[in-house]
């Protein structure tokens, strides 16, 4: 793996600023599995689903150990594309078809009720935090975010959480040996393979 002078970690979670302050977290990552590049961040405001822009990854400016900055002010972030689209569940519809965490629902609020969907441009896909890993023999943990090769922009790694297969090792999963399938993402290696790569550290912001 390139030393952390070569790549850039994005790790989700991360705070993100704009050039003139605080502008929310890296919520998801949005890739283009045919060149296996990163296209965009989703950031998404503090307690503001609804608000979550998509920030082509041209606007990032440096990928800190706790934050990424971007190029552009908090005013033109606003102006950027949505993340979200958001639909409204009338307040006596029976939200049980919809996920718990894709609702706001409250019994008896006699309000519509929000339905957040994600946004992600044609041909590309999300990668976000706590998606399930599963190697060749079973799960192995969840994803904590993508290793980046800044001079192209190409995802090297995969980051994955710190699970209690390896202790506390944090362990980065060649992009090659991985894939997206539905919700989740498999492994082209065994528990053990993984468990013999290199470590990483993520420095200060972990």
């Amino acid at each position: 793996m390139s030393s952390s002078q070569e790549t850039q970690r994005f790790r989700i979670g991360l705070r993100v600023d704009a050039s003139d302050g605080q502008c929310g977290k890296l919520t998801r990552v949005i890739i283009d599995p045919v060149a296996q590049s990163l296209t965009h961040l989703v950031i998404t405001p503090p307690h503001h689903k609804e608000l979550a822009r998509l920030v082509s990854v041209d606007f990032v400016e440096a990928v800190e150990s706790d934050t990424i900055r971007l190029r552009c002010s908090k005013q033109e972030f606003d102006q950027l594309d949505v993340a979200v689209d958001v639909q409204f569940l009338p307040a006596d519809t029976d939200p049980m078809p919809f996920h718990a965490t894709d609702t706001a629902h409250s019994a008896g609020s006699g309000r519509p009720e929000p339905i957040y969907s994600d946004r992600i441009p044609v041909g590309e896909v999300e990668i976000r935090r706590a998606d399930a890993v599963h190697a060749k023999d079973g799960w192995i943990g969840a994803v904590q975010g993508l290793v980046i090769d800044p001079r192209d922009n190409r995802v090297t790694h995969l980051l994955l959480q710190e699970g209690h297969l390896w202790g506390r090792k944090q362990v980065a999963i060649p992009i090659g040996s991985a894939a997206r399938i539905g919700d989740e993402v498999r492994v082209d290696l065994t528990k053990e393979e993984i468990g013999k790569l290199q470590a990483v550290r993520l420095g200060s912001g972990h």
